[in-house]
């Protein structure tokens, strides 16, 4: 009975959720946990998105039977909106949260979208907070998971929790991949976690996990993290 044992390694998203925790850590990144199962409250309401806003209809939301205003996360902003509102109440401010958890929107598959993915999500609150600040952090992370020679992008955007909004692109196979929205904590989004946006500020980002493992490793089709076929070993 010598046959050769063949151990099992760990999964690549597990890996790179690790070092990403671990980068933010190195900051002073408090990390936080959330439900999956979610009030549209903290999914949708806390985050300045209105009652008819696109996202909030079935094709993309998962709402639950039976279960009033109950969503399956479609990110994990829920989480930071949670941790940013305790914060304020205990008065530990300023904070920063980071979280990575795994988050669901009914929408078509392709190379680089998925119905059920991993999102890393994060934000800092406190005094004299700039966009500056959130540029630097995102530049260390990024340089730090992916090597300082990463070619990165910061590109205007609209997300109704953030104003001014931006997004992270990345080159990855002579491309430019989006992977990232962030931008500034709107005031209604502080005033709803109950906070003073007259006296703090700050900023918040989140972004598919799988897509930094498609460009750290290369991995052209972000299905290939969930088929599940051994056999494929193609990590």
């Amino acid at each position: 009975m010598n046959e050769e044992v063949k151990k099992g390694s760990e999964h690549p998203l597990n890996t790179l959720a690790s070092e990403s925790l671990g980068a933010f850590s190195e900051l002073g990144f408090e990390i936080s946990y959330g439900p999956e199962l979610e009030s549209e409250w903290y999914n949708f309401d806390a985050l300045n998105v209105s009652k008819d806003h696109p996202a909030r209809d079935m094709q993309d939301t998962f709402y639950i039977k039976n279960e009033k205003e109950k969503v399956l996360r479609t990110h994990t902003t829920n989480v930071t909106a949670r941790a940013v509102e305790q914060a304020g109440k205990e008065g530990r401010l300023p904070s920063a949260f980071i979280s990575i958890g795994k988050v669901f929107r009914n929408e078509a598959t392709d190379a680089t979208h998925e119905m059920q993915f991993f999102q890393i999500d994060g934000a800092m609150v406190g005094e004299d907070i700039s966009i500056a600040d959130l540029k630097g952090v995102l530049e260390h992370f990024y340089k730090k998971m992916l090597g300082d020679d990463i070619e990165m992008e910061f590109r205007p955007s609209f997300f109704p929790f953030v104003e001014p909004g931006l997004e992270v692109w990345l080159k990855f196979q002579n491309r430019w991949l989006e992977v990232m929205g962030a931008g500034m904590l709107h005031p209604n989004v502080l005033r709803n976690v109950g906070l003073d946006p007259e006296k703090v500020q700050g900023f918040a980002f989140g972004g598919g996990l799988d897509r930094i493992a498609m460009v750290k490793w290369n991995i052209p089709d972000v299905r290939l993290f969930y088929q599940g076929d051994l056999r494929l070993n193609q990590f």
